[in-house]
């Protein structure tokens, strides 16, 4: 990948450097990487394919400076920091708006959001990067990429929770009731210590929080911090039964009043280690990832978007 050109020679020693994306470039080996996007072909016919690994990183950058295709294109065209991470030599040719989002839509049909997220964690975790004393588990709402239909396609009270705009997107309540919400839900399971994502899954906004908090426990951790929406017996006892340490707030059972005041001690104690995942959503959503709302319509393309946010996020964390 760290291909240089004859036009290269010329420059100025130092020109172009980006000391960030060096440290990420050198974080990890590539080459299962490229081993997994080898045969992703962005469409069947035109110009030779570019390098599927140079296509990966320039999606990695799109998401550290929240850049859109047409966006990419051009700092592409222009930055010479890069085109270095992306192995792009100054005179190769630069991959278009559309090269991009066609490879993007290929991800997507091989569903590798997944197999590249494992991957980049499996050699995190080797080098030492995660901690593992915990899981802190939470969710927070996105706004589907299209915009909230009229009020009058909103759902009745009780009714059907979809519209024809994004059919996988899903209405719901939040602010006590008081407010229609139309979009997903990124869950998310954060290794404490660390910071780094560990487990992430997406689904409609109406899916409840326990629905899936199971599949982001990863069993290796020593304990799971999770808010009262979590609390349920049985997950309790599988907790247990795994030897890792129950770290889910209490809320209190219909006709009490208030909790027992070890319960909320205890939910305090477990408030201010859990509220670091907080700092994790606070970045996706308000930095250049711009997890407030989706790029894409679609389950899996939003589930490729919050992967590729993820290791991201995992890769510049690692390399801060």
């Amino acid at each position: 990948m760290e291909q240089r050109g004859f036009a290269e020679a010329f420059l100025p020693a130092g020109f172009g450097r980006n000391a960030r994306l060096e440290r990420i470039a050198a974080l990890i080996d590539w080459a299962p990487v490229e081993a997994l996007v080898r045969r992703v072909r962005p469409g069947t016919t035109g110009r030779p394919p570019y390098r599927a690994l140079a296509m990966v990183r320039a999606l990695l950058l799109q998401q550290w400076y929240g850049l859109s295709d047409p966006g990419l294109e051009e700092a592409l065209s222009d930055r010479v920091s890069f085109r270095r991470f992306c192995g792009l030599a100054l005179e190769e040719p630069t991959p278009d708006e559309t090269t991009l989002c066609r490879f993007r839509l290929a991800l997507v049909e091989a569903g590798l959001g997944e197999a590249l997220f494992v991957e980049v964690q499996r050699q995190l975790d080797a080098a030492g990067f995660l901690v593992k004393s915990g899981t802190l588990i939470d969710a927070t709402l996105v706004e589907a990429a299209v915009r909230c239909p009229p009020r009058s396609a909103r759902p009745a009270e009780g009714g059907e929770s979809r519209s024809a705009n994004d059919p996988d997107a899903s209405w719901t309540r939040v602010d006590r009731g008081r407010r229609l919400f139309f979009g997903y839900k990124v869950h998310v399971g954060v290794d404490q210590g660390s910071g780094l994502i560990r487990s992430r899954r997406v689904t409609p906004a109406k899916t409840y929080e326990s629905e899936v908090a199971d599949d982001l426990i990863l069993g290796d951790e020593r304990a799971v911090y999770a808010d009262k929406a979590y609390e349920k017996r049985a997950r309790r006892e599988a907790l247990k039964a795994r030897g890792i340490k129950d770290r889910i707030q209490h809320r209190r059972v219909r006709g009490q009043p208030t909790l027992p005041p070890w319960q909320a001690v205890r939910n305090k104690l477990i408030g201010r280690i859990r509220g670091a995942v907080e700092r994790t959503f606070s970045e996706l959503n308000r930095g250049s990832y711009g997890l407030v709302r989706m790029r894409y319509r679609g389950l899996e393309r939003c589930r490729l978007q919050v992967d590729l946010a993820a290791i991201a996020y995992n890769l510049r964390r690692a390399a801060a």
